[in-house]
């Protein structure tokens, strides 16, 4: 099993409706693309200093499962977009133990 994770921090002026839009992206992979074990995506509650906005954590089966999800057009789409709107996106990628 891997673990993917990504963190998305917004640029000033990203409204509520494109954090949303984001998400709801995000969430539609799911039923696009198979092989994924879970999927969750969620707002920072916290808001410290530290804290990025947005999160994912995926789990997918094996690598060859997160190499399709990462190579997909439509998991590229919604890829291009989150970095439209992000001043910074940091990632972590792990096999589970």
């Amino acid at each position: 099993m891997l673990t993917h994770i990504v963190c998305w921090k917004y640029k000033p002026g990203t409204t509520q409706e494109m954090r949303v839009e984001h998400r709801a992206r995000l969430m539609a992979l799911t039923k696009i693309i198979d092989n994924i074990t879970s999927f969750n995506v969620g707002e920072d509650i916290l808001h410290i200093e530290r804290a990025f906005d947005k999160g994912l954590v995926a789990l997918f089966p094996d690598r060859e499962a997160l190499d399709f999800y990462l190579d997909h057009a439509e998991h590229q789409k919604v890829a291009a977009f989150g970095r439209e709107l992000s001043d910074k996106i940091v990632s972590v990628d792990f096999l589970n133990e």
